[in-house]
């Protein structure tokens, strides 16, 4: 984003070098950590750090946390999906679904312990970076999954991709265009690959009609008088959203669009 933004004139360019080079090459965040913006980190390097104990036990108690996710969690399962989704035909139902519901657990504690373990490292040396998951599988709708669902990545393309095609500033019809477009794009972005796009594909279509029907929907909340359930309501919702994500989640693991 600083390129784009300082092309933009959004922002000065940075003219200390040394301070660019550690913005490019700040390791916490180089594998798999949140994307992080020029204008949150750029001006950490400017101010002073000390040594802090609760900061520095703050970070190395993420740090684990995150360690335990990807390690613990995330690597054991692995091979259980891996066993199923590399031979598909080799299982019934069953285990197709539970395999798939392992790679949800799968995919989320991999790809958000190692956000936790770059935010945390970053925290031990007095840096803060961006908050990068919020308990995604809660979410009430894919709308909101999307907010809390590696956010610094679906925070990039709202603001480089989303906003540049006019974001909602437009005809209906064009910010439903603009919306899946956005996922489309998304797709692409995690593999040159047919299951990556269907993926992304899904994921836009759930957005635009999750917008296009929600008058409806709360309409036959009202009917339902399921407000006056609020916990009923919620896991309704929750279930609902869980399980459009967890389907959406045979493409993005599967082989082949053929596998999947």
């Amino acid at each position: 984003n600083y390129t784009i933004d300082v092309y933009l004139g959004q922002r000065q360019a940075e003219r200390h070098f040394g301070k660019f080079a550690l913005y490019i090459a700040f390791f916490p965040h180089l594998v798999a950590g949140p994307i992080v913006r020029s204008e949150h980190l750029l001006p950490q390097f400017s101010q002073r750090h000390y040594i802090d104990y609760d900061r520095i036990t703050s970070g190395l108690r993420l740090m684990a946390w995150g360690f335990f996710k990807k390690v613990v969690i995330a690597d054991r399962i692995a091979p259980i999906v891996n066993a199923v989704y590399n031979n598909p035909t080799n299982f019934s139902g069953t285990p197709l679904i539970v395999a798939t519901y392992l790679f949800a657990i799968q995919i989320y504690c991999d790809f958000s312990g190692y956000s936790d373990i770059a935010i945390g490292a970053a925290r031990v040396m007095g840096y803060d970076l961006t908050i990068n998951f919020r308990q995604p599988y809660f979410a009430r709708s894919v709308t909101e999954f999307w907010r809390r669902w590696h956010i610094s990545l679906s925070t990039w393309f709202r603001d480089y991709v989303y906003k540049p095609l006019g974001g909602n500033r437009v005809a209906k019809w064009r910010w439903y265009f603009n919306l899946f477009v956005v996922f489309l794009v998304s797709g692409l972005w995690h593999g040159a690959n047919w299951t990556f796009v269907i993926w992304g594909a899904l994921h836009g279509a759930y957005v635009v009609l999750d917008v296009a029907t929600s008058p409806m929907r709360s309409r036959l909340v009202q009917i339902l008088r399921l407000e006056k359930v609020p916990i009923l309501l919620n896991a309704i919702q929750i279930f609902v959203t869980a399980h459009l994500v967890i389907f959406a989640w045979v493409f993005f693991r599967a082989n082949s669009v053929t596998d999947a």
